[in-house]
């Protein structure tokens, strides 16, 4: 039997063609006409990990306390003085199911702790449409995003480059630029 290797940690980057053409953007397959363009720019997006922490807390506490109040009836009929079997499997089940929903909680807190910061090319058009793709060099995307500056002012210009793809869950990662504002709370936007 041939030995399979284990598979990577986390996905490997896929690379990407990033390409200028005719006034088109291609990124992969997807498609943003240049002048739609309006802002690139790049910035290192951060795992949410204080957020991820404070929401396994509260899950936890809410689990526990929700075991809690479902093995009540359990617990009161087993004190009745009669067969108690049926309890006993009762807050047996609630438990499993406690221990189980903490076992996931357990696996999306880590996921987010041991998740790691990616410089990331950000591609803003004029509509609701972003584009996020990046390099394992920043100085790379840095560049990247000169070159497609220039090109939204130089309609001649045409020039093709790889980049990696991103995946990642938007509710673990900070996205953008935190702007504070005053007499709000949780409030996040953009600057410009």
């Amino acid at each position: 039997m041939p030995d399979v290797p284990a598979p990577p940690r986390q996905p490997a980057p896929v690379a990407v063609e990033l390409r200028v053409s005719k006034r088109i953007l291609w990124i992969g397959a997807a498609v943003y006409p240049l002048h739609n363009i309006a802002r690139v720019y790049t910035f290192v997006m951060r795992p949410k990990r204080k957020e991820a922490v404070l929401r396994y807390l509260r899950n936890t506490v809410g689990l526990l306390i929700i075991g809690l109040l479902a093995m009540l009836p359990g617990l009161l009929a087993g004190t009745g003085g009669g067969e108690n079997s049926g309890a006993a499997g009762y807050v047996a089940f609630v438990w499993t199911a406690v221990v189980g929903l903490e076992i996931y909680f357990l696996v999306e807190l880590f996921s987010v702790l041991l998740a790691s910061d990616h410089h990331v090319l950000a591609i803003e058009t004029s509509g609701a449409s972003t584009a996020l793709v990046t390099s394992r060099n920043p100085q790379y995307l840095d560049q990247v995003v000169g070159q497609i500056s220039y090109a939204i002012d130089h309609p001649d210009v045409e020039f093709k480059v790889t980049v990696e793809s991103l995946s990642f869950s938007p509710k673990n990662y900070y996205f953008g630029d935190n702007v504070n504002m005053y007499g709000g709370s949780g409030n996040v936007g953009i600057s410009g």
